[in-house]
């Protein structure tokens, strides 16, 4: 499975703008710092046709001790991120499957 990579966006969008790698960076990393800042103030972040990042709430439940597996621990609630795709994106990807298919058969 390929991964791309910050390094690979950072290099792409410097490439695209006619900027240095450096002023990329800078506008990735400020990207990724709203995004978080807005979700860690339970805000919802919504990129239109690319999708919703949406904070919400991983209700507890009842969990094993690995070490311990007979004793039972309470798991609390906690804040999660999720994301929603968007329609946009969804039918892009939706596109790819032949590919997807053919790497993880290979």
């Amino acid at each position: 499975m390929a991964n791309f990579t910050k390094k690979e966006i950072i290099q792409e969008v410097s490439d695209e703008l006619g900027v240095t790698q450096a002023l990329s960076s800078k506008m990735l990393h400020l990207v990724v710092d709203i995004v978080s800042r807005e979700l860690a103030a339970a805000n919802n972040v919504v990129i239109r046709d690319f999708g919703t990042f949406e904070t919400r709430i991983a209700k507890g439940r009842p969990g094993r001790n690995p070490k311990d597996p007979s004793r039972t621990i309470e798991i609390p609630d906690r804040a999660v991120v999720k994301f929603q795709v968007g329609k946009a994106l969804k039918e892009k990807v939706a596109r790819t499957l032949p590919e997807i298919k053919a790497r993880d058969v290979g």
